[in-house]
């Protein structure tokens, strides 16, 4: 069994319907963005990171973020990404209305001046930090 099983499961049960996924600050860690691009074969999994480790990973600074790489994304997820860097995840979900997810270490809170736009998660043997995107269909009422 994987250690990233109930964390991919998560986003297969929840984005199976999704255009484009988008991990932010892949690292050398493949095998979540692996199992995604096998079980949701009609989705588009991006994968971003500022040292890429290799060519399917695209070279990006998320402080000074590309629109092509994140519009019409339906989540932006990562795993343990730095403290300082969680509150520019946070603000490409909201510049770009996407959904959030992160993933810290095990013994890691979420960044604490960002922690009450996150909803925690314990799913199966996995936990992780949502935040949902505004539904359009609710912005004109």
């Amino acid at each position: 069994m994987s250690v990233w099983e109930n964390f991919t499961e998560f986003i297969i049960d929840n984005y199976s319907d999704s255009e484009k996924i988008v991990e932010v600050g892949v690292g050398k860690v493949l095998e979540p963005s692996n199992i995604l691009k096998e079980k949701l074969t009609d989705t588009d999994i991006k994968l971003v990171d500022i040292y890429p480790a290799n060519e399917d990973v695209i070279k990006e600074d998320i402080t000074n973020p590309t629109d092509e790489i994140y519009e019409n994304s339906d989540l932006i997820y990562s795993i343990r990404p730095p403290e300082e860097l969680q509150k520019d995840i946070l603000k490409l979900g909201l510049k770009y209305n996407t959904d959030i997810i992160i993933k810290p270490l095990f013994t890691e809170e979420i960044n604490y001046n960002i922690q009450s736009k996150f909803k925690l998660v314990n799913y199966k043997r996995t936990a992780f930090y949502i935040n949902k995107r505004v539904d359009k269909n609710e912005l004109g009422k």
